[in-house]
């Protein structure tokens, strides 16, 4: 039965496969269209380069399907898909905008007038071969586990590194330029770092943080010594928003934290009070750091640019976004048909999002965003399915943490809130976003192919019950034939075979083999309690064992969520019985 469940749980894994690599062709198939759709809008012939582009995408598609197939053969069927099919998207976005933006800015002699979309597709080769290394490579997910402590320390460092950089860009301090070397964005690896860290220790205080505190107003909050973490976390995040002012990485950073704390101990007041800390924090900053109240201010009153006399800190950019999303009406202009380069670097930029809703319209800017929460929701499905504890909570970071970047740049966008000048996950240009982008997809992949395989192969079978307590020698007595005991003289009819009325009730019954009770404590059914104290000569005899609440720890041994283990935490019988 187990190696035909086993077989069936492999026939499965294939099926899921073979959907994978149905959709991956899919994937590239629309986004060649896209290419191709712009390109006659624009131009009125075929792009230039389709066939070595979609060979060389295709290439690069089969390897990453071979790896997950070979590597990770019981991982979600549709992860993979959706970081194709939204980079190849965005890959021809950034094609799109390149032709306008060089005959734009050919005669200006900007920087704009450079194209983005080779770099890009550079990164992403870069970006792709980091997550099949990360496939490969790593074994099982609890490998970070290990290195939880220095994952944060070197976040830290990478956090703090663009404050001392003596230039700031577009307002903020969030790159490092280093000479010789192309520019890169540190807040976007730290996301990914800070996110197994926090799944790290969670898992190990989470007992901790969920103890009750006191109560205020009718909520309980929790004791002063816990709650030292959420404020460690919320300062860091006020100072990267004071010293670099990104106000994007700070949410971001803060927002995970109280979401995963929340996951690890169902307490609403953790929320609360994140939520209060979240709003009292941005509210000081905004109102003192002139560049987060220039973003307020642009958020609050977006056409006050074209008053002849405004706030010198407001940009004509979100009043621009509004107009370019407002033109799309509800199926839009069509590719290549409308004017999104009027935005400057928008195809840099967040704004790359305004292209999508101008050409492609509502329609399409929901096809987006539906696609976006497909993954976030495969991502949580994943962290339902694991078995252990940091699986989950390192799952539903990596979701979190791709929801709320998609919310603060979305939301900026349309005008929800303040601009943040975050990239949109896949599409905008960023060799740093891409990477760290392929990462998370990477470890995705890892999880769900732990989560698959505990749902579809078949747990090893349970080993016999025996006496907890007993010794080698009564072991062997158990397993000793008894004959059967001939019903004595005074048996009733109700008597069954070997019973002896004469007998103490007490006694074990010689029909069970010498074993005791069935409701005694075995090793697959443990009492809940200490081993019971030995009899001394002549001093008290203990009733029975003292109740005591759970049992210890078992290393590499699969549990139920936070329960208890899924198999027995007790060594097998050394006798075999």
């Amino acid at each position: 039965m187990r190696s035909t469940a086993r077989g069936e749980g492999r026939r499965l894994a294939a099926r899921h496969r073979n959907i994978e690599l149905g959709l991956l062709v899919l994937a590239v198939a629309v986004c060649l269209a896209g290419h191709i759709d712009a390109s006659l809008a624009l131009t009125g012939s075929m792009p230039k380069g389709l066939l070595v582009h979609g060979l060389s995408l295709g290439a690069l598609v089969a390897a990453a399907h071979l790896a997950v197939r070979r590597f990770a053969p019981y991982a979600d069927p549709l992860i993979l898909p959706i970081g194709v099919f939204l980079t190849g998207f965005g890959l021809m976005l950034l094609d799109r905008l390149d032709f306008s933006y060089k005959a734009a800015h050919a005669a200006k002699g900007d920087y704009q007038k450079l194209p983005a979309a080779p770099s890009q597709f550079m990164w992403v080769f870069i970006s792709v071969a980091a997550a099949l290394a990360l496939i490969v490579f790593v074994k099982h997910h609890r490998f970070f586990q290990r290195y939880v402590y220095v994952l944060m320390a070197g976040a830290l460092i990478l956090l703090a590194a663009p404050v001392f950089s003596p230039t700031d860009s577009f307002g903020a301090k969030r790159w490092i330029k280093l000479p010789g070397l192309p520019s890169f964005e540190p807040d976007e690896f730290v996301k990914v770092a800070i996110t197994i860290f926090f799944a790290g220790y969670l898992m190990a205080n989470r007992d901790a943080l969920a103890l009750a505190g006191r109560k205020v107003w009718g909520m309980t909050l929790p004791r002063g010594r816990h709650a030292g973490p959420v404020l460690a976390i919320w300062a860091v995040s006020l100072l990267v928003l004071i010293f670099e002012r990104d106000l994007g990485t700070s949410l971001i950073f803060f927002g995970l934290f109280i979401v995963m704390l929340y996951v690890a101990t169902e307490r609403t007041s953790w929320v609360v009070l994140g939520v209060i800390m979240a709003v009292g924090g941005a509210t000081v900053v905004g109102t003192l750091e002139p560049h987060v109240h220039g973003r307020v201010e642009a958020w609050l009153h977006p056409l006050d640019y074209y008053k002849p006399v405004h706030d010198p800190a407001i940009s004509e950019q979100p009043a621009e976004a509004l107009f370019s999303l407002g033109t799309g009406h509800m199926t839009g202009t069509g590719l290549g048909s409308g004017r999104p380069w009027l935005i400057g670097f928008a195809g840099r930029s967040d704004f790359i999002f305004t292209t999508i809703g101008e050409e492609l319209g509502l329609a399409g800017v929901t096809a987006v965003l539906l696609v976006y929460v497909l993954l976030i929701q495969r991502g949580l499905r994943t962290a339902i399915g694991l078995t252990d504890p940091f699986g989950k909570l390192l799952a539903t970071g990596l979701s979190a943490a791709l929801a709320l970047q998609i919310f603060v740049v979305v939301g900026g966008v349309s005008g929800l809130v303040p601009l943040t000048g975050k990239a949109l996950p896949f599409l905008a240009a960023g060799g740093s976003s891409l990477l760290a982008n392929w990462l998370m997809i990477a470890l995705l992949i890892k999880l769900s192919d732990s989560s698959g395989r505990t749902a579809m192969e078949p747990a090893p079978p349970s080993p016999e019950p025996v006496l907890a307590q007993a010794g080698p020698a009564d072991r062997s007595a158990a397993t000793a034939p008894t004959a059967p005991t001939a019903p004595g003289p005074g048996a009733g009819p109700g008597a069954g075979p070997g019973t002896d009325p004469g007998a103490d009730p007490a006694a074990p019954s010689p029909t069970l083999g010498g074993l005791a009770d069935p409701g005694a404590p075995t090793e697959l059914r443990p009492a809940f309690g200490r081993t019971p104290a030995t009899p001394q000569p002549g001093g008290p005899q203990p009733d029975g064992p003292r109740p005591s609440y759970g049992y210890p720890p078992v290393a590499d041994q699969p549990t139920h969520g936070y329960g208890l283990p899924s198999q027995s935490p007790f060594p097998p019988n050394p006798t075999g019985t």
